[in-house]
Parts: C-alpha cells; structure tokens; sequence
C-alpha cells in the first residue's frame, strides 16, 4: 500500500515500505518508479525477505510523486532526508542507501550533503572523466529541451551517449510516452553526474564516512569499469565487486544477496 512522505517544499513523495530490520533506500536511476520497474519492486521484496526495513520509491516528477518543475537536485536530496527521517523517526540511526546507475550518483550527493548514510551500494553509476568538463555540458543541454517542453527530444538526449540500440528499442516499446512523460524529472541526474566532476573527487566527497560496494556487471561497456575504478580510488571507503549482469541490468534476487552480505558483513 503506497505511503507518502512529506518533503521540505511541502511535495509528497510516494514509497512502499515493506520488511523489518536495518534501513535501506533504494534510489532508482534515469526513467526508474514503482510503477514503472518491476525488477526494483523485485529487489524490495528480496531484501526484504533478508531481514531489511527496506523503502522503495517514486522520485519527485515521477509516477505517484508529482511535482512542479523546475525538479532539481537539491529538492531530490531533500526528498531523501524526509524518507530518512521517517525510518529514523528522529534517532542517531543511519540508513544504507542503494544506487542504481545515475540514481548513484544521487545517492553520493545525498551523503555527501550529510544525511545520516551508513553505507551505500552502488551499481554502475555511469561517471565521466574526473575534472571534466562534458557534464556541465551535457545538463545545460538537456535543461535546454527540458524548457522547450520537448519530451521527445529530452529522453533521445539523455539517451544520446548509450547504445544506439536501446535509444532504438525504448522508442519502440510501450512504455516510450511513459519515459518521455517524467522527462523533467532527468534534470537531478544529470545535475548529480555534473557535480561529480566539479572538483577533484578525493575532495569532492572526503568527508563521506560510508562504507561503499561499487558494483559493475560482469558484461559492461569500458565507460563502467573507468567510473567504477574512480569511485574505489576517491571514495574513502570503498571496495568493488563483480555481479553478474549485463547491458546495464541485474537479477533482482542476485543483487538481493550480493548487497545483503556486504550489509551484514
């Protein structure tokens, strides 16, 4: 049954909230929500079942979450904070958060901004080089097709550096007018990888205490393990690991086990 946490700026944001145990967020990544990604549902339900009080979701502009544009990243890690204080309910305690793909390097962001993080799991956050410039470039782009209200335009930019083939087969899905709907809800990705390369990574997140498994799949384009080597060199702690996986996806239960035993490790 869906829940709703109340955000800063008054926003509701939807999540279902299923098992017991210690804390974990699940941040979904580019066109992720509840309704929308049966295997994130999935992965709820198996951590779940490994002894986790485990929060799934509806990013602010996204499915049961609506929300005014613009839709920023600072709103997105205030979205987080409320969840974390309503698993919390106002103790010491921290939360683990899980990260998938550019819902990574929101997560990041969101630790880094001093949310009570324990630990952080993240799978394939799709960085690019470290002081670069080509982020800043990129959501300047994309804000560019948000504003013309262009949601054709905004997903096939978003999409612009992926596999020609997956551009290919999400126009030709069902779920296209789906994507192209939550288009403005892209910009905290974007605006999560920038910050990314806005000053040298070991200082960009030295103070982020959390224990990190980075995760790559065992089939994955080179960009993956450029970024996945990055994060285990400037986060300061921080460990990678092989899933089995590929084309930018994971088994729901695989995952499940993998994050669990770095969790109860």
């Amino acid at each position: 049954m869906t829940a709703f946490a109340t955000s800063a700026d008054g926003t509701r944001i939807a999540f279902d909230r299923v098992g017991s145990g210690p804390p974990v967020i699940l941040v979904g990544g580019a066109m992720q929500f509840r309704g929308f990604d049966p295997a994130t549902v999935e992965l709820a339900n198996a951590l779940a079942e490994h002894g986790f009080d485990v929060v799934h979701y509806d990013r602010r502009g996204r499915g049961e979450s609506p929300a005014d544009q613009p839709i920023t990243l600072a709103q997105t890690i205030a979205d987080l904070r409320a969840l974390t204080d309503l698993l919390t309910e106002g103790a010491d305690d921290a939360v683990a958060l899980f990260g998938n793909s550019s819902g990574g390097a929101i997560a990041l962001a969101a630790a880094d901004a001093g949310l009570p993080v324990s630990a952080l799991v993240l799978f394939e956050v799709p960085l690019d080089e470290e002081r670069g410039a080509g982020g800043a470039e990129f959501l300047a782009g994309l804000r560019e097709r948000i504003r013309d209200a262009d949601g054709d335009a905004t997903v096939e930019y978003f999409m612009k550096d992926m596999p020609p083939e997956w551009l290919a087969g999400a126009r030709a899905s069902g779920g296209w007018p789906i994507m192209t709907a939550m288009a403005p809800s892209l910009e905290p990705d974007a605006e999560a990888l920038a910050w990314t390369q806005s000053a040298p990574r070991a200082e960009l997140w030295a103070d982020i205490d959390a224990r990190t498994l980075v995760l790559v799949g065992s089939q994955t384009q080179d960009v993956m393990e450029v970024a996945a080597r990055s994060l285990v060199d400037t986060l300061p702690h921080a460990e990678r690991r092989e899933l089995e996986a590929s084309d930018h996806q994971w088994e729901p239960k695989r995952l499940a086990l993998v994050i669990t035993e770095f969790l109860v490790d």
